[in-house]
Order: structure tokens, then C-alpha cells, then sequence
């Protein structure tokens, strides 16, 4: 006896970011809308920085490259907050306000 199964891939099609959610639509129609905050990365970034992503593997997740954040799709309709261990958060979030400071300082230079 064979069985087949045919198996949908729930993938992600569209993706927004708000001040206060992270809304994300699937290719079966789904949608979630999430609070921003649940995503560390996400909340400290710009409205730019969080409008600015890619789909990974065609939608099987979604990569923010200014924020270094990837979400799978899963994750998301699961309705799973970022489990990023808060020691890998903060080295993430020094990392960041030190290179916020070195282009303060270049562009400082560059006007002067």
C-alpha cells in the first residue's frame, strides 16, 4: 500500500514593522501580528532598520541584515517570542552603540 502526502510549506510572503508589532502574512492566507518587543533586535532598531529585511530559503524565514536577526516561519506562527539568551543580547547591543558612536564620530570629521 502506498500513501501519499502532500505536505504545504507555510511560507512567509510579506512582512511589516510597526512601532509596537511585527506583522507577518503566510502563502495560506495566515497572518500574525506580534509585539515588538517579544524580538530584542527588532525593538532597538529604526522603523528603517526593521523594514529592512529578505525571505530566507524562499520564505521559510525572514532576515533583517541591518538588525543581524533571522525569525523562522514557524517560529513566528507559532507565536514564539526571540529566545536570545539575554548575555548574547547584550554583547549584540554593545556592539552595536559602539559602531552608532564610531559613525557619529567619522561624520563629525567628514563636516569639519
Amino acid at each position: 500500500m502506498t500513501f501519499s502526502t502532500t505536505a504545504k510549506e507555510i511560507l512567509v510572503t510579506r512582512v511589516r514593522a510597526t512601532k509596537d508589532a511585527l506583522e507577518v502574512k503566510f502563502n495560506d492566507g495566515r497572518s500574525v501580528s506580534l509585539p515588538i518587543d517579544w524580538f530584542p533586535r527588532l525593538l532597538h532598531g529604526s522603523l528603517k532598520e526593521r523594514n529592512t529585511w529578505q525571505l530566507n530559503g524562499d520564505g521559510f524565514g525572514i532576515h533583517w541584515p541591518l538588525l543581524d536577526e533571522d525569525l523562522s516561519a514557524a517560529s513566528l506562527l507559532a507565536g514564539r517570542r526571540s529566545r536570545e539568551s539575554a548575555q548574547s543580547f547584550q554583547r549584540w547591543l554593545q556592539v552595536r552603540r559602539r559602531n552608532q558612536r564610531l559613525r557619529v564620530r567619522s561624520r563629525r570629521k567628514a563636516v569639519a
